[in-house]
């Protein structure tokens, strides 16, 4: 469904992305943000089935500062690590920047998952959007004092080890406008089935929920046709 571009920073900065369009009627834009192991398939199918949904969707490749085109397997946590630290936080914004710019739309989010869970949350904070999605970003702790000018939904598994509650409360409590949700059943990176802690019913419902949100905070006014009954059809967006 999608193809890849080009985007250019403000900085001068040219990174690739992968893009997605609606066959039908806008309900807005959304950027994907990846997680630590970089533009994968997964993260491409993901931007696929937001476009499927009715969404203009970009998901830029976060790392190319670092690493042009880096992609990793799951089992390789410690690269994709050391990719993310070494990437400078003002210039992810820039380059989040840069494919809100591309979106073409009126009305944007910003989605994300793992270490981009926490980039959808700075987005929130940083950049004009009407709404953001994260998934399980853990690093959201590294700027609490600052606050989201915009709605933001957060997903959690209880059962995530790189989260621990106690965490997800302190993101909480400097997040009180925040819509939390946490996944009795879910450990890290639950919505990817691609990876070990896929769960399929979390993910489902995390889901659901998310495009509830996005529902709300970017109204259309030409909204997608109906789509044909939905029942055991496995959603895109995972």
């Amino acid at each position: 469904m999608g193809s890849t571009i080009r985007l250019t920073a403000s900085d001068g900065h040219q990174l690739e992305a992968y893009r997605a369009d609606p066959d039908g009627a806008v309900r807005g834009g959304v950027v994907v943000i990846q997680e630590v192991f970089g533009l994968t398939d997964h993260i491409q199918r993901v931007t696929d089935g937001f476009a499927a949904e009715g969404f203009v969707a970009i998901a830029p490749a976060m790392f190319d500062r670092v690493e042009p085109g880096l992609q990793l397997d799951y089992s390789d946590v410690e690269t994709g690590r050391d990719t993310m630290l070494q990437l400078d936080q003002d210039q992810a914004v820039l380059d989040m920047q840069a494919a809100l710019d591309a979106l073409g739309t009126e009305r944007r989010a910003v989605v994300g998952y793992c270490w981009g869970g926490a980039m959808a949350d700075l987005a929130a904070c940083e950049l004009e959007i009407d709404a953001a999605v994260s998934y399980y970003g853990g690093r959201i702790t590294s700027w609490l004092d600052s606050q989201p000018g915009c709605p933001v939904i957060y997903h959690f598994g209880a059962k995530d080890p790189l989260i621990p509650p106690e965490v997800v409360e302190q993101i909480r409590g400097a997040r009180p406008e925040g819509e939390f949700h946490v996944y009795e059943e879910a450990g890290h990176g639950f919505n990817c089935d691609e990876r070990p802690d896929f769960h399929p019913e979390s993910a489902a419902l995390a889901l659901e929920r998310s495009l509830a949100f996005l529902s709300r905070h970017l109204p259309s006014s030409t909204p997608p046709p109906p789509r044909p009954c939905s029942r055991g059809r496995r959603s895109r967006i995972r």
